[in-house]
């Protein structure tokens, strides 16, 4: 099948649905853009476009290992539950107000924003271990193949949603950390931090408790017989 532009507003516009549904990666994009201004908050951003391309080639390949209720998909699913309460747990311990954490920083202390690479790390930990990032992709890319579309269109797709993901998360933190909303905000750094951790405790139990239910039935169904 060749390009269609009715296609394309479709796919983009589920896509962009998809975009604005706040999860793990937004919160840790608010809460960068907030300490650490837009510019640091980049790399975490690349990170988390990074994951998502790595979904993205994964469908385009036509890889089944991750559809809903694989043994993989679930294996993703208790992992990244467990990576978003470890980080949640680490925001709410080291909270500290702005002013504190530039002093540290300046005293050479531990205050000082993460590296580029740690940065970087944590956005694409954040999206590789999101089980719906998954899901989705798989999804919209198995309904493209069915309508026969063709593999160049198909990577067309691809770069397209790769580069919206990353200029949305850009858009959002360049927003979030315009100096002004940043300098608003200072004073709420403490409960900026604990707020995006209390978030992530809360997504990450909410997904562990999903798995186990739906993971259950399966375990108990042997025994059942």
């Amino acid at each position: 099948m060749a390009f269609s532009w009715q296609q394309f507003i479709v796919v983009a516009g589920a896509h962009f649905l998809a975009l604005l549904s706040p999860g793990p990666d937004f919160f840790l994009i608010v809460r960068g853009a907030l300490l650490h201004g837009w510019r640091k908050t980049a790399a975490t951003c690349l990170g988390i476009a990074a994951a998502n391309g790595v979904f993205i080639a994964l469908a385009i390949g036509g890889f089944a290992a991750l559809r809903p209720h694989s043994p993989l998909f679930h294996a993703l699913q208790a992992a990244g539950c467990l990576y978003l309460g470890y980080l949640g747990i680490l925001f709410i311990r080291h909270a500290r107000a702005a002013d504190a954490a530039l002093r540290a920083a300046g005293a050479g202390g531990g205050g000082a924003p993460p590296s580029w690479a740690r940065r970087f790390a944590a956005g694409f930990g954040s999206g590789i271990l999101n089980p719906k990032n998954a899901l989705f992709y798989a999804s919209l890319f198995a309904l493209l193949a069915g309508e026969r579309t063709s593999a160049g269109v198909q990577l067309a797709y691809g770069v397209w949603m790769f580069a919206a993901v990353l200029g949305w998360d850009l858009l959002v933190a360049v927003g979030i950390g315009h100096p002004a909303v940043m300098a608003r905000c200072a004073r709420y750094s403490v409960a900026v931090e604990r707020g995006t951790g209390a978030v992530l405790l809360a997504i990450a139990a909410g997904g562990l408790w999903l798995l186990a239910g739906s993971a259950m039935p399966a375990w108990l169904a042997p025994a059942a017989q």
